[in-house]
């Protein structure tokens, strides 16, 4: 049998290259000022759902909510092999908390259908609450299983998953559907490939693979490759909260109990800098250094 997986995805600010600009005046993420990425441990969740429709057939099919640039996550997604993907975007989502983006996301996966496995990374690099996962689960009723590193025995009956901690392990069984938050320790996440693309569409166009290859456009603007998807039918489906039937008062800020009081920027002034030897000796006092002062 083959299994309906859904894997929830979130395009997230690269906080690895930090700037002063990064937080607006109210507390929320300043996100236009910093470039964005596919959440690391989304990846690792897509590819755990890859790997299942390989070994025992279905589909899967990859959710994010956000603004109409998060689309670039789905077409990264699709390159890395997915079946389907879906953007919920809607002026109503914006400055929502987990809890509201977990209800969007429950109306979401309850329009897509009737699933088996949810799959989400353990947590997203902007927030590093690692809650939306289980909230979602929760909103719709699911069993979860979280900091799941490697699935041991998947059948109708149920789903057994061996889950990884700092100071440990544990091998649990839930029954389906269920929904798994994937650590990055799962696997090793397989590179974006446009060959999956065209491999998919084959069936629906009498072109060999060198023909559709000649034809691969050189893709300069994101209108160039809206344009070449939507001749595919490989356009990113949008839906609304109207799409989803939902309440509107527990979407976005109104329906976010979460508020951030107040952000502290932490400044580093040039007598904080040191300058390290660039030798063996003086790695070795550096070390020793952070370590008297609890650093590592």
């Amino acid at each position: 049998m083959g299994y309906n997986c859904v894997v929830l995805v979130k395009q997230v600010p690269d906080t690895a290259r930090i700037t002063g600009q990064a937080m607006k005046e109210d507390g929320t993420v300043n996100r236009a000022a910093l470039p964005a990425i596919f959440n690391p441990e989304d990846l690792n969740a897509l590819e755990m759902a890859l790997q299942i429709r390989e070994q025992h057939g279905g589909k899967v099919t990859v959710l994010t909510m956000g603004p109409p640039r998060a689309a670039q996550v789905l077409r990264e997604a699709l390159y890395r092999g997915a079946d389907e993907v879906v953007l919920l975007t809607d002026k109503k989502f914006a400055g929502a908390d987990t809890l509201a983006t977990s209800y969007a996301l429950q109306r979401a996966v309850e329009h897509i259908g009737p699933i088996d496995l949810i799959f989400c990374g353990r947590q997203a690099i902007d927030g590093d609450t690692a809650q939306v996962g289980p909230q979602t689960a929760e909103k719709l009723g699911l069993p979860q299983i979280t900091y799941a590193a490697e699935i041991i025995g998947l059948a109708e009956d149920g789903i057994v998953v061996r889950r990884a901690f700092p100071f440990g392990r544990e091998v649990v069984k839930s029954p389906l559907p269920c929904l798994l938050t994937v650590v990055n320790s799962a696997n090793q996440p397989r590179p974006p490939s446009a060959y999956l693309v065209l491999a998919r569409k084959l069936a629906a166009t009498s072109l060999e693979i060198p023909a559709l290859l000649e034809r691969w456009p050189e893709f300069g603007t994101e209108e160039a490759l809206d344009r070449y998807l939507e001749e595919r039918g490989l356009k990113i489906p949008l839906w609304t909260s109207a799409d989803i039937d939902a309440e509107e008062e527990r979407l976005g800020l109104s329906g976010s109990p979460t508020k951030v009081l107040k952000v502290d920027y932490a400044t580093l002034e040039t007598s904080e800098s040191k300058e390290v030897p660039p030798s063996a000796e003086g790695v070795s006092i550096l070390l020793r250094e952070l370590a008297d002062e609890y650093i590592l």
